[in-house]
């Protein structure tokens, strides 16, 4: 880092500092990076604080994006990720640019229900993620696998997958391009700002797909502090940036027993056939469970459920 910018907060496996994104990534080393996620203002005029601007030409929007982009790229190891979190809108031209230094992998479909309808225009649905690699093949892709779905009344089986289930993986279904589990981030702990705060499941997702313990993780727009927070309860090393307070990062830091409540919550819920509350459902409504193979791992988390 530069010598002239010093960090506002210290963490076991991060820093943070308050300024402009481009101005401090310039001060980091080439290619010492194993994750980049951004999440930039969406240019729809909303509230981030002071110093941000969020009702830029779209010319102007899509030159700034085009300059810590550049920089995303430059910072990041070969083999590393580089993810970017926007609306379609952006992310289709923002697509494009990063073609040009880095190799694709998928665009996800993130779904939200929280949206109104837009006069002329489909009714907006998801958030667009774009998922880039540095090279030819990540470093690091291991996507976790995800529990099956079940009726919320029943605990039955919502698809019938091609009539297979003896042959389920045990650790749960394969992760997909759209995902339709993120919750949106409604508690008030959170909601600080007027701009939406990220979940951290998605994070944590993000992070358990693209990265092992020990990586650095790079997040230029802190927001409310997701991405730190994901990643110090990972064990990765990060860095994070804000240009506007980062009071409520530093709050969110000093209290995090909520976040690590939850956390713990998720993990359980990762790479498992069933849930724990689907198992008890199946167990409740008579629904046979001896069809699938259960992992050693759910049989000991699990056992009082059969």
């Amino acid at each position: 880092m530069s010598k002239i910018t010093k960090p506002v907060l210290i963490t076991e496996y991060g820093h943070l500092y308050k300024g402009d994104c481009l101005q401090i990534m310039r001060g980091i080393k080439s290619e010492s990076v194993d994750l980049f996620f951004a999440d930039p203002p969406f240019n729809l005029n909303k509230s981030y604080g002071n110093g941000v601007r969020d009702d830029l030409q779209e010319s102007e929007y899509l030159e700034w994006c085009h300059k810590w982009i550049d920089e995303g790229v430059r910072v990041l190891k070969p083999g590393g990720s580089f993810f970017l979190y926007n609306i379609p809108k952006w992310n289709v031209q923002l697509a494009s640019y990063i073609s040009k230094s880095l190799n694709f992998r998928s665009w996800i479909a993130i779904e939200i229900t929280f949206s109104l309808p837009i006069k002329g225009r489909l009714y907006p649905s998801h958030y667009s993620l774009l998922y880039f690699v540095k090279g030819k093949k990540p470093n690091t892709f291991e996507p976790p696998r995800l529990p099956m779905q079940v009726c919320r009344h029943c605990g039955g089986e919502i698809k019938d997958y091609g009539g297979y289930k003896n042959k389920m993986n045990p650790k749960g279904i394969n992760l997909s391009d759209i995902w339709t589990d993120i919750p949106p981030v409604r508690h008030k702990k959170y909601k600080n700002r007027e701009a939406n705060a990220l979940s951290l499941k998605l994070l944590d997702r993000i992070l358990d797909m693209s990265s092992k313990e020990g990586d650095v993780i790079l997040d230029p727009f802190g927001g409310s502090g997701t991405t730190y927070i994901a990643a110090e309860l990972k064990m990765r090393k990060w860095i994070g940036m804000e240009i506007s307070t980062t009071d409520e990062i530093t709050r969110r830091f000093k209290s995090m027993a909520k976040d690590k409540e939850y956390y713990d919550c998720l993990r359980e819920n990762v790479n498992v056939l069933f849930t724990k509350k689907a198992l008890e459902l199946r167990k409740k409504h008579g629904h046979h469970n001896g069809k699938y193979v259960l992992s050693e791992t759910n049989i000991t988390k699990q056992k009082a459920l059969f």
